[in-house]
């Protein structure tokens, strides 16, 4: 398995091409091997030199992640930056990032699996972000709590950075949006909304949701897209028959 042609399988999965104008992130090969053939792919959330280290023990020729090493911005190849693309070099690596195409995706994006372990139904887009809408929205088929929400969502039995029990005592609607995505708490109060989960937290919208009685779950950057690479790995092992392992770095935040 080559990385012209896993490259292909995650373009046609992941709609790439369509986040090229407003994701700036490089989405697609960073750095690629020397043409060898991949035996096996590691998966994880962050592009780090821990992380390397850990798929180069486990003899993984291909890393995907979901926050790689390139973001628009031109970088000098110094310090950190060389030391990370030196290593995998060396041990002829390829390092392979999705981000916002990872977000949305309907099926196994981050905020659909979120969607999916909250027992939501009639799910729509949701979140807008640069004109198009990354998450999604549901209602629950029965009333639930926001430590009820908080417990399906829980990754590794980790808690949430935070929870504001600001709203109703039993939620009938939600929307997730993973990540770095705490200014569409707005856009949940606007719609109504019972519940929003998101990854972090900002002191700028507490009172927001105090105000506009917001059930809020600050899950943690990390542990709220940890879904979508585990969701696109299972789907590789599955469609490709390749061997494949999810790598854990939880950062706590």
């Amino acid at each position: 398995m080559t990385t012209a042609r896993l490259d292909a399988f995650f373009r046609n999965l992941l709609d790439i091409e369509g986040f090229s104008s407003m994701d700036d992130s490089q989405n697609g090969i960073q750095i690629d091997n020397d043409g060898s053939a991949v035996h096996k792919i590691a998966f994880a959330v962050d592009a780090a030199l821990e992380t390397f280290e850990q798929a180069t023990a486990l003899g993984a020729g291909m890393l995907f992640v979901h926050h790689g090493l390139f973001w628009g911005t031109p970088l000098r190849i110094t310090g950190n930056l060389r030391r990370r693309i030196k290593f995998l070099l060396d041990n002829n690596i390829c390092l392979y990032g999705v981000h916002l195409p990872l977000d949305q995706h309907p099926a196994l994006g981050n905020n659909a699996v979120i969607a999916q372990l909250l027992g939501l139904e009639n799910i729509e887009p949701f979140g807008s972000y640069h004109g198009r809408k990354i998450g999604c929205k549901g209602t629950f088929p029965k009333p639930v709590d926001i430590n009820e929400a908080v417990k399906k969502i829980t990754f590794m039995n980790r808690p949430p950075l935070s929870v504001f029990p600001f709203g109703k005592s039993e939620c009938k609607s939600a929307a997730v949006v993973s990540g770095g995505a705490a200014d569409s708490a707005d856009e949940a109060i606007e719609e109504g909304i019972d519940l929003f989960v998101t990854g972090e937290n900002k002191h700028s919208i507490y009172h927001k949701c105090l105000e506009g009685k917001l059930n809020m779950i600050s899950g943690g950057h990390y542990s709220t897209e940890v879904w979508g690479v585990q969701a696109v790995m299972r789907h590789c092992i599955s469609e490709l028959g390749i061997e494949a392992v999810f790598i854990d770095i939880p950062t706590g935040l």
